[in-house]
């Protein structure tokens, strides 16, 4: 009997998932710290590299569409020269939402792995299943919860600093 194929180091492990929700939390932190952004931040890999990271900036570009996962994947289709990305992961501290989750289908990106959902306008189950529509002709691996309660207390205690 033939002893089984090394494992693939580069394949994502719960130690790696966590590797990387904890940078996107960091992101997140500096999104609330450096602009006074709704703290979300989001890491892509492809093949164990991140190779790009976003957070949320609207206020600061005066750009609805600078949310965290959308950065991200202007920062990989710069590095790579490209704007699909076959294989890849992104890291999302908060559930994405339509907009997010179209580019997202669009990017090719084959896994999505989120911290909190969000019960309003999250697209990954929460309130629309965009990722994973058949109507779609590529669909997105969805996992949720990674990290969910540092994420959901660095959101929460953002919201109640606003309303302070």
């Amino acid at each position: 009997m033939n002893p089984p194929p090394p494992a693939n180091p580069r394949a994502p492990t719960p130690a790696v998932d966590e590797l990387h929700m904890r940078r996107a939390l960091e992101l997140a932190a500096h999104a609330r710290d450096a602009d006074g952004e709704v703290p979300v931040g989001a890491v892509l890999v492809v093949d164990g590299a991140i190779v790009g990271e976003g957070w949320n900036r609207n206020i600061a570009l005066n750009d609805p569409s600078a949310h965290a996962e959308i950065l991200a994947l202007r920062a990989a289709g710069s590095r790579l020269g490209n704007y699909r990305f076959p294989g890849s992961t992104l890291y999302a501290t908060l559930e994405p939402c339509a907009m997010c989750a179209m580019a997202l289908v669009h990017a090719r990106v084959a896994r999505v792995v989120y911290a909190a959902h969000d019960p309003k306008t999250g697209a990954a189950g929460s309130v629309f299943d965009t990722l994973v529509s058949e109507r779609h002709n590529h669909r997105v691996e969805v996992e949720s919860g990674l990290l969910a309660a540092d994420s959901a207390a660095l959101l929460r205690d953002f919201f109640r600093s606003r309303r302070l």
